[in-house]
This record gives C-alpha cells, structure tokens and sequence, in this order.
C-alpha cells in the first residue's frame, strides 16, 4: 500500500512560496471555490499553492466557505494545487498571458483512503496560525507529551503563565476568561486546568480581543480549549497512560472510543488521575526575624467521563447531544510552624478534605441551508457544580485549640445560543444572535471556631444579550463590525453572624467591537482591532466567606465588588518567512475603569489578632488604570532536521490597591492606598529535533523576569526542559520521556515591605521525570464530516498563519 506522511506543518509550508527563482509578479488572478465531493461541505484553510518552474511562486488558505483569489501572479503557464488533510491532491495548470483572470470554479476534493489507512493526524509539533481574531496553537505531539494535564503544557504557549498555584494569567494578568469546546465552565481555572488530559486536546484558541460576537467577559481575553473529536467510520480509539516520576509517583490514564455507522457518530472517553504533590515554602518577617515554614501536601484523584452523540439526518441537519462528568475528591494537610526568636514554636496543622462532582449536559442543532455558507445554530448548555470541603484546624501553642471549617458550595447554571449566519456574497456576511444565562451560587459556611461567623451566601445573576456583526473583504482589505447589547442583573444575599445583608446590580451596557485587515502580499498580514470588555467579579472574589486561612493570612471576598470595564486597542503583524516559517508581532494598549484588585491589611477584628500580627487578603475596586504590552515569535526552520520556536513578552500595567503598613515611629498600622508601575519580561524558546523518522528530541527554555506588586515583588523565575519521543508500529504507538526543569532552578521568591518588611520562597516538585505511552487502534477511516455547531461558526476569516 502506498504510504504517506502528511503533518499540519507540511500542510503550512507548501501554502506559501519558495521565493527562489520565481519569475517576475505580474497581474494574474486566479480564483475558485473548494468542497468536498461527496458531501459539497466547503473545505476551509486548505491549502492553495501555485507553482511556476517546479518552484511554488505564492499561495493562501481557502476562507471558511472555501474560496480563495490570489493576484500579482506571473503572465504566464502556472500550476495550481490545493491540499487538504485526508483528501486527494488537486493539480490543474493555467495560462495567464491571454486570460489575466481565470476563475477555476468550484474545486471538488476526493478523499484518499490510502492516505487515511497510514496518517496519524496528530502534527509532530505545535504550530501557530494568526486569524484575524485570535491565535491558534494546534497541539502537536510535543505540547502533548510535556505534561499529564492542561496545566502542565500552558507555560509553553506565547502570552500565556501559570504560576506554581496553578493561577492562570493571560498578558500578564488573571483576569481570563477558559472555555471548553466555546463553552464556559463554573470551575476555577486552576482546577480546571489540572482536570483536562493534555492528550486530549486538539488546539487552544487565545482571543485577545474578543469580538461583540462572544461574551464580554475576560480583560486578558479568553481561552478556549479545543478538545479531540473522533469522526471515524467504525470502531476506533486510543489509549494514554503517563506517569511523572518527582519526589512522589503521579499517575494519569485515559480511553478514547468511537463508533461511527451511517448517519450515527457515538463516542466517549474516560480519565482517571492520582495525583500527589508535595509543595513548600518560607516567609521570614525581617522586623521581628520571625519564620512562617509551610509543609504542604495534596492527595487529589479525578474521574472524567464524556459520552455523547451526533445524528446526521442529513446533509443539511445535524443534532448533538452529549454530558461530561467529572469526579473528584482530594485531602490537603498543610503544616504551618511559626518561629518566634524569643517565643517557643507555634504550629498549626490544617488539614482540608475536598469532593467536587460536576456535570454537564449539551445539546445542539445545527442548520445548512442552500445557500452555501448560511447556518443556523440552536444550543443549551446546563451545567451543575458541587464543591464541598471539610477544613480540620489544630494549633499547638501555650493555648492549644481545635476547630472545624465547612464550606458547600453549589453552581447550577443555563446557557442558551441562538446564532444565524447570512452571506452577501462570498466576501461579505452578516451575524446575528441572541444568548440567555443564569447562574444561581449557593454556599453555607459553618465553624466550630469561637471567633469565627456563621455565613449563608446566595448569589443569583441573570444575564440576556444580543449582537450583530457584519463583515467584509474587498481586494486586500477586509473588516468587522459589531455590537452586543447586554442586560446584566445581579444580587447577592448574605447573613454574617446573624446580620442580613443584601447587595444589587442591574445595567444595561453595549460593547462594540472593529476589526481592520490589510493582506498587501501573500506574505503578509496586517490587523488593527478595538473592543470593549467587561470583568465580573468571580463568586470566589464575592463571598465574605473565609475561604484560606494560615496562623497569619485570611482570605475572606467582598461581596460589594463591582465589574471593572476595558476599552482595549491592539495591532498584529504575521510576516511569512518562505517555507522556513514566520513571524508575528503583536501590541496592545488597555484603559481600564474600576479595576478589581487585591488588597491586603491588618486584621483588627480581635485583641489576638492584633498581638499576632495577622493579615486579611480580599478584593476591592479602584481608580481607573492603564495597561500595554507587546509580543514577538516566530517558527522557523533551521535546517531539515532543527526548528526553533522563540517569543519574547513584555507587559506593562499600572496597579493599586489598600495595604497596611507600620509606622516605624508608633508602630502602630496604617492604611494606604499604593500605586506601582509594574513591567514583565518573558520569554521562551522551543527546539524540535528530528533524529530519525521514529524518533525525535525537544529542548525548552522559560524565562520570567521580575513582577513589581503593591505587596512587594516576585522575583525572575526560569526553567530547562529536555524530551524524546518514539514512534512505533507503523506510528500506531509512541512512548515519550521528558526531563522538567534539568537544573531545578523554579522556585517562586519575593520581597514584600507591606503590611510589614518580609521575604519568601516557594517551591514545588518542579523537577520531574515524565514517562507516556499512546496507542491508536481500530480499523476505521477518517471521513470529512461537518463540526458541530459552534466549533466551526465561532471562526473568522483567515489573514495568515504562523
């Protein structure tokens, strides 16, 4: 059987030119659509090359109904190729020296069943493309390997950093928005991110300037994590096992199935984690010389399900149904010892029992009409999260005490899309739609603490939209325009100790958003785009309910927090490299009223809190402030068997917040309001080495620099990373190494002079060893089949690829 290899890199390469002895431009257009025969579904982003002399001259990527023009070609005989993952290659030659303009019509792609008995789909490596929105990293099998979890690959995505909690910050700051398949999870990211196998995700989206098409939500932008869908004829699936090798063994397992027959496409996956981690820290406080050691370990096990189903009644109806489940349970012992010069040692044990179930049902009905390109897509979403955690808290002292915290906290919400689709033409569409949310929060907080209070907490918020979008493309350039009109309503009811207390908020806002592209060669792509956002304070940023507590730091919400709104500008650059790869410079510039910030102070609740010097961490709105930044990175070929993956960041915002500082003259606390100037400089480099056809080698380099806080400032981090991966089988199985952090450099450290002088270090089982294994079986063929619903309309036009 004749055998071939085709990767998303190759599929990017021969879609521009080897600029090499190509003959002189001209004013040659050539033009044409591209579906796929059997169905007449149009084939987006395949590739377009023309060819003169043997060497590729030019090329694009289809729009998302398939057409493609591509001009300033030489007046003479040129060959035409389109390309496309799964699908014979088309090849037709032309004459432009009589015809300046040749429309090739509608282009009818075969699949190719030889080419889909031997494909592995998955890329060797990660590759980036720059839509006119957002950037796509489609995840290779490097990203993949890196880690068990989502949150183990996200330190080597461009704009992206996770810190050693597990915070997710996007541009350098938290305020992100993290969406599954372009849906929203009531999760906190830190844990959502720690849930989803790594293997199983299929690309992630990063919209740094949403358009009025998505919610608002999110200053940094938002993440959509695309996960893996099998569209396979009969039975087929694959199997992942991994386990990280630190001070304690972390064991991940997962099963992919699907079976597709006739009009009926069923699938389904479960994951099961154990994961063991062991955390440390020290903060020594320089005016007493007083030491706060953390000894921290957490046992969690998560189990994933997800089954569902695709009917396709026919080649214009398509319903979807499917639920995703997740279990888990978790204990968390954190040993707090606090060294007093001249005192004996204070030590609390805290000790945090946890379960959290979550579900998720969706349904789904997508539309096509005639008319290619017009879609109508109907979905709802309702999701149900359950936290409950159980806190045992013993102090070992002079006095020794014994308590108990309990916190359950339910999320149950809905979602409703409604979306239409109208093209003009084939450069010009309108968008339109209309969404519905609630989200109810429930929580009740009880202590056995005799200073401790008594909390209920209900939160209900009712959100209903509607935007419209209109977009266009004409010669080189193309645009967007849009709005969304929200009406937002909010109300939150909490008793402390028996005191009731109620808090409202109810607006109506509209957030407009422009998109600008101008496309002046093949090679390259300008974009300018302007948006207004809105960030909503989280239920855990609201609740009065002490939700982390130490011998010196409580957390406690505020449930008086308003939204902070954006007005955001930001400009990109992809510039293709010729087959050797590309490069793309983003800037943005941000104005942001009411920012939400963390605020720190003393806690003067109690006589011992005072003596003991404790801290109250909690969240209050500021003043209006600014924030800019910039990105470069590339992908480029070094040679046929070297490619580097360089970025580099800087992030600049302005920032303030309350904190509590002691007046060396009194010693006595003040309160104060501080503004910092806060600047961050990262960068990465990825290198992929091909060493054999089976076997390849990776080596990753991060570094972060220092991080200015109205606390005080986090100092540089950086880290070295080394892998390989073999393929075996005939590319059925791999089996992975990767070596985290070589030298054990990553430790988080910082300087701190509020609400007294102080320093810190943090570390976490950095250093690892992880070992994975994937095997693909079944006897399937893959089909081009329609996405569902949103996966596919949440998609702007393409402007170049990274």
């Amino acid at each position: 059987m004749k055998k071939k290899y085709l990767t998303l890199s190759l599929l990017l390469a021969v879609s521009v030119s080897s600029w090499a002895q190509q003959p002189a431009a001209g004013n040659g257009t050539v033009k044409g659509k591209v579906s796929e025969k059997s169905t007449k579904n149009a084939v987006g982003f395949a590739s377009v090359a023309i060819s003169a002399n043997g060497q590729i001259i030019s090329g694009d990527l289809t729009d998302e109904d398939g057409s493609f023009t591509i001009t300033n070609l030489p007046n003479s005989q040129v060959e035409v190729s389109v390309e496309y993952i799964g699908f014979k290659t088309y090849k037709n030659t032309i004459d432009l020296s009589t015809e300046k303009t040749i429309d090739l019509g509608m282009i009818s792609l075969e699949v190719d069943e030889e080419i889909l008995d031997a494909v592995v789909i998955n890329a060797e490596r990660s590759t980036m493309e720059q839509l006119v929105d957002r950037k796509v990293i489609r995840v290779g099998k490097d990203l993949s390997t890196a880690g068990a979890s989502a949150a183990d690959i996200m330190n080597n995505i461009p704009s992206i950093n996770v810190d050693q909690d597990g915070n997710i910050s996007m541009r350098g700051n938290e305020n992100v928005r993290v969406l599954i398949d372009g849906k929203p999870t009531h999760l906190d990211p830190k844990t959502l991110l720690k849930q989803i196998p790594s293997n199983s995700i299929d690309k992630i989206e990063l919209i740094t300037n949403p358009s009025a098409k998505y919610n608002p939500e999110g200053m940094s932008g938002m993440i959509n994590f695309v996960l893996k869908k099998n569209m396979q004829d009969g039975f087929n699936g694959s199997y992942n096992g991994n386990v990280t090798f630190a001070k304690v063994p972390k064991f991940n397992q997962g099963v992919d199935l699907n079976y597709r027959k006739g009009k009926v496409n069923f699938f389904g996956n479960y994951n099961y984690s154990d994961q063991k981690t062991l955390n440390g820290g020290v903060m020594t406080q320089l005016d007493d010389n007083s030491q706060q050691i953390f000894d921290i370990v957490n046992d969690n096990k998560v189990h994933t399900f997800k089954v569902g189903f695709d009917i396709y009644a026919n080649d214009k109806n398509t319903f979807s149904l499917y639920t995703n489940q997740t279990y888990a349970d978790g204990v968390g012992t954190v040993d707090n010892t606090i060294s007093y010069p001249s005192s004996p040692l204070l030590l609390q044990t805290d000790q945090y029992e946890g379960a959290n179930k979550s579900q998720i049902y969706n349904a789904a009905y997508k539309k096509l009409f005639a008319k290619a390109g017009q879609t109508l897509d109907f979905e709802v979403n309702y999701s149900k999260t359950n936290d409950d955690q159980n806190g045992n808290f013993g102090i070992a002292g002079n006095s020794p005490t014994q308590y108990n915290d309990n916190s359950n906290n339910t999320v149950d919400a809905v979602q409703a899309n409604l979306d239409y689709v109208h093209p003009f033409n084939e450069k010009t569409k309108l968008e339109v739609g209309a969404e519905y949310r609630t989200t109810s929060i429930d929580n009740t907080y009880r202590t056995t603490n005799i200073i401790g209070n008594q909390t209920d907490f209900e939160y209900k918020m009712d959100i209903a939209s509607a935007y419209a979008t209109f977009g266009s493309k004409f010669d080189k350039w193309g645009y967007q325009i849009g709005a969304r009109l929200e009406k937002y309503n909010v109300e939150a009811d909490y008793i402390i100790a028996s005191e009731a207390a109620n808090f409202k908020d109810d607006y109506l806002t509209v957030y407009p958003s422009a998109f600008l592209s101008y496309t002046p060669t093949q090679t390259d792509f300008f974009q300018i785009s302007a948006s207004r956002r809105v960030d909503r304070p989280n239920v855990w940023q609201t609740r009065p309910i002490r939700d982390y507590s130490t011998p010196r730091v409580v957390q406690i919400g505020n449930p008086e927090l308003k939204p902070q709104f954006t007005n955001s500008v930001e400009f990109n650059y992809t510039k293709v490299l010729g087959v050797k790869g590309s490069a793309t410079f983003g800037a943005y510039y941000r104005m942001i009223d009411d920012p939400i910030e963390r605020t720190f102070y003393l806690d003067t609740s109690s006589p011992e809190a005072i003596a003991e010097k404790k801290m109250i961490m909690s969240y209050g709105n500021f003043d209006e402030a600014t924030a800019y930044g910039a990105e470069l990175s590339a992908n480029y070929k070094l040679t046929k068997w070297w490619d580097v993956q360089p970025s580099v960041e800087y992030y600049y915002r302005n920032q303030r917040g309350i904190v509590t500082v002691l007046n060396p003259d009194t010693n006595e606390a003040e309160l104060q309001e501080r503004e910092v100037n806060n600047g961050v400089f990262n960068s990465r480099l990825n290198n992929n080495f091909k060493i054999t056809n089976q076997l390849r080698a990776s080596l990753f380099g991060f570094y972060r620099g220092d991080a200015v806080g109205v606390n005080g400032t986090m100092k540089a981090m950086y880290k070295i990373d080394a892998g390989v991966r073999y393929s075996f089988w005939e590319n059925t199985a791999n089996v992975s190494l990767r070596f985290n952090d070589i030298f054990n450099n990553m430790r988080a450290r910082f300087e701190g002079d509020a609400p007294y002088l102080q320093t810190g270090t943090f570390t976490w089982e950095s250093q690892s060893l992880f070992v994975g294994f994937q095997y693909m079986f079944g006897s399937g063929k893959n089909r081009a089949l329609q996405r569902k619903a949103r996966d596919n309309n949440e998609v702007q036009k393409s402007g170049g690829f990274f």
